[in-house]
């Protein structure tokens, strides 16, 4: 967590933190499936989504619902420390987008849109007929809109929490988030 302090500093401007640029310079992304986290690995992340999901946003729900694993997670670290996370959970019928998350010092410089590009582009190599689902918390709308989700529900109570489903059935998103036109007939 220190990193992600001086990361704070870095990205507010602080003049006495030039090294620190080197930090997000190295930001770097990595997919792995449940047997290949180690058990510090998964401690990391299990306390990572604890302390923004149950912790910051003061929501007791059950986290560990059984799907991690049978999820790919991905991974954000930011000079070697855990700074964002989310999984995607497969099934027969369609692939869910979950628990993204990023380090609260480190939200707004696009992090999380790094995490739904690469999350994108991972469904489509390989899941490349299943609809792309996920549940928002609702005033994350808009940023899922922008990858092409649109609302399949209405906005319900989830602990506490307004959610709203969204799917995206890849026919007019993009990886990079922006709208394509629509297919030609």
């Amino acid at each position: 967590m220190v990193i992600i302090a001086l990361l704070s500093q870095l990205l507010q401007g602080d003049p006495d933190l030039p090294e620190t640029a080197k930090i997000v310079a190295d930001a770097s992304t990595e997919w792995c499936s449940f047997t290949q986290l180690p058990a510090a690995a998964l401690y990391d992340l299990l306390r990572f989504r604890q302390a923004i999901f149950v912790v910051e946003q003061g929501c007791p729900y059950p986290d560990l619902d059984g799907l991690d694993e049978h999820a790919s997670h991905l991974l954000l670290r930011c000079g070697g420390e855990l700074a964002g996370c989310l999984r995607l959970v497969p099934s027969a019928a369609e692939i869910r987008i979950g628990r993204v998350a990023v380090a609260a010092p480190l939200r707004g410089h696009g992090f999380g849109r790094q995490l739904m590009i690469k999350a994108l582009g991972f469904c489509r190599e390989r899941h490349p007929t299943l609809p792309i689902v996920l549940t928002a918390q609702h005033y994350l709308l808009r940023f899922y809109e922008s990858f092409g989700f649109a609302a399949v529900s209405e906005p319900f109570d989830d602990f506490g929490l307004t959610h709203i489903v969204m799917r995206n059935d890849r026919r007019h998103a993009s990886s990079a988030g922006k709208p394509l036109e629509p297919p030609t007939a």
